[in-house]
């Protein structure tokens, strides 16, 4: 009842902006100008069938957001944007990781949370952000809103943006805290500690895209790294595209003392090839997380990325196991309008250290936008795990249907 409550007071400050306006603007003063409201509505349906004593899960969930973003004092320099997202269960047969269940896991916990409430100050091709925002920085695989899941994950941070110079875009923030997926922010990692994310992309050419990147987490560890992508014409109805990335995790830069913890010392490397030729979709993908050589080295490991995205739906390798990992995989498809796009991706886990066989797994997906309704997509999508040397035999399923209204 109280999130409720919640809820509905933060849709009542959203509907009282343009009274409010609109008598200011009675008085010669204009608080808000350019007012844009969206929102989305997303009811899931999860099903999780793990090979082990728990109950399988049954999840019936909905993500309600709210946002509404205007220019401040009648100028073009000053904007806000404030969002609220509710997360609502309609049955209580999965573990949400709040609820106690004894089903397996569902990482959707009822709750009401302002995700976003920053204030945006542009001077020419810069920007300042200021408070509470979402980050998703190149292909989500160490900074993502982990926006798969009901509740999105955030940062309180300050976050500089440069365009200044022509095909170069900069950023860099400072994030005071993180604003994880769970309920009452458990698992946040990030409290009260300095974080700085850095991020340079230059666009050299139209098939070749340079990124440099350097992460410093907390008293986690820091990460460096460069990526190239494009995307190369061959022929008419005939593209390639590519990624080439390598990365290296050290110790913390930001912490003062080791604290008896291992050193940081792991790389990642990623190679990727896909063409789409008249909508017919097809890559390979080859992608290693280090493991640890002995007692005092540490995996590679992600903590902040968009897990779900990488390494099997099925999120059986959330966390890098300690010898690594390898992932290798194959992707199908077909992407077309008026059909929507359907992919089936084949991988291959194994370690990185001892090359032991972690299992395999088969994922499918059909997407497509739902006709007669603007903003309204609909997906069914399927994940099974064979697992080998790690974790059990896990079937995934999901159908949802997500709703996207603005202005």
């Amino acid at each position: 009842m109280k999130n409720i409550i919640k809820m509905s007071l933060a849709t009542a400050v959203m509907m009282s902006v343009g009274t409010l306006n609109a008598q200011a603007a009675n008085e010669g003063i204009s608080i808000f100008d350019n007012v844009k409201v969206k929102g989305e509505f997303r009811p899931r349906y999860e099903m999780v069938d793990e090979d082990n004593t728990k109950a399988n899960a049954n999840a019936l969930t909905n993500r309600l957001m709210l946002g509404l973003n205007a220019d401040l004092f009648g100028t073009d320099w000053l904007s806000t944007y404030v969002e609220t997202t509710d997360v609502r269960a309609a049955n209580n047969n999965y573990n949400s990781t709040d609820n106690g269940a004894p089903n397996s896991v569902v990482a959707d916990p009822e709750q009401t949370r302002v995700t976003q409430a920053y204030l945006d100050l542009k001077f020419n091709k810069t920007k300042l952000r200021a408070g509470r925002q979402i980050m998703n920085l190149d292909n989500l695989r160490f900074i993502g809103a982990v926006a798969w899941r009901q509740m999105p994950q955030t940062f309180d941070a300050y976050t500089l943006t440069n365009n200044s110079l022509k095909d170069l875009n900069l950023f860099a923030s400072y994030v005071y805290q993180r604003n994880s997926i769970f309920a009452g922010n458990k698992n946040n990692g990030l409290k009260d500690t300095d974080n700085v994310f850095l991020n340079a992309k230059y666009k050299a050419m139209d098939s070749l895209t340079i990124t440099g990147y350097a992460y410093l987490i907390g008293s986690l560890h820091d990460t460096y790294g460069v990526s190239l992508t494009g995307k190369v014409p061959v022929s008419k109805g005939l593209k390639l595209n590519y990624r080439a990335e390598y990365a290296i995790q050290t110790d913390a830069s930001m912490e003062t003392a080791s604290n008896g913890k291992p050193d940081a010392d792991a790389s990642y490397m990623n190679l990727n090839l896909g063409i789409n030729m008249s909508g017919i979709l097809a890559g390979i993908n080859y992608e290693v997380l280090s493991g640890a050589e002995g007692a005092g080295e540490t995996a590679f490991t992600t903590p902040l990325a968009t897990l779900h995205k990488f390494n099997g739906w099925a999120d059986k390798f959330l966390g890098t196991p300690a010898t690594g990992l390898v992932d290798t995989n194959l992707m199908v498809g077909y992407k077309g309008k008026g059909f929507g796009v359907a992919k089936a991706i084949y991988h291959d886990f194994s370690s990185d250290v001892g090359s032991t066989d972690y299992g395999t797994e088969l994922d499918l997906l059909y997407k497509r936008a739902v006709p007669g309704v603007k903003g309204l997509s609909g997906l069914v999508k399927y994940a099974n795990y064979s697992a080998d040397a790690h974790s059990v035999d896990t079937q995934k399923f999901w159908a949802m249907l997500d709703y996207k209204f603005s202005n």
